[in-house]
């Protein structure tokens, strides 16, 4: 198998976080623009900037914690050589459900949805941990 394929899912993710920058960046241009921002006070308090921007910060915010240990995993599997169609799959249903978490986080933000779709990520990111493991000890 390419062990490259890995890294696709990997630049998925990245691209997600890219794509969620550039909408706060939207987001924040448009509040300013209709001069509802103290810029006094969000350079000290991102509370002070509108609910809309503060929802989309919030979950650019969640994408470096569960996210940074898919990177590692992803890595280190690429690295042992140890990427498989199981460690693609689960790669892939990652990114998917971070993509799931995102719209949901930015659009209606139901809580409950956005923490099943969180939790299957973290499924993910645990049975990545498990190929890892397995690789290590073979």
């Amino acid at each position: 198998m390419d062990l490259d394929l890995i890294l696709w899912p990997l630049v998925a993710q990245v691209i997600l976080v890219i794509l969620l920058f550039i909408r706060l960046g939207q987001l924040k241009e448009r509040a300013r623009a209709a001069g509802v921002v103290d810029f006094e006070l969000t350079a000290l308090d991102n509370d002070a900037w509108p609910d809309d921007v503060r929802q989309v910060a919030n979950n650019i915010r969640n994408q470096f914690q569960v996210p940074v240990l898919f990177f590692v995993l992803v890595l280190a599997l690429h690295a042992r050589s140890s990427v498989d169609i199981y460690a693609l799959v689960f790669a892939w249903i990652f990114v998917a459900t971070r993509v799931m978490h995102s719209l949901i986080h930015i659009g209606s933000n139901f809580v409950p949805r956005r923490t099943r779709a969180f939790k299957l990520s973290l499924v993910c990111v645990a049975a990545l941990t498990a190929l890892l493991i397995r690789a290590l000890v073979a």
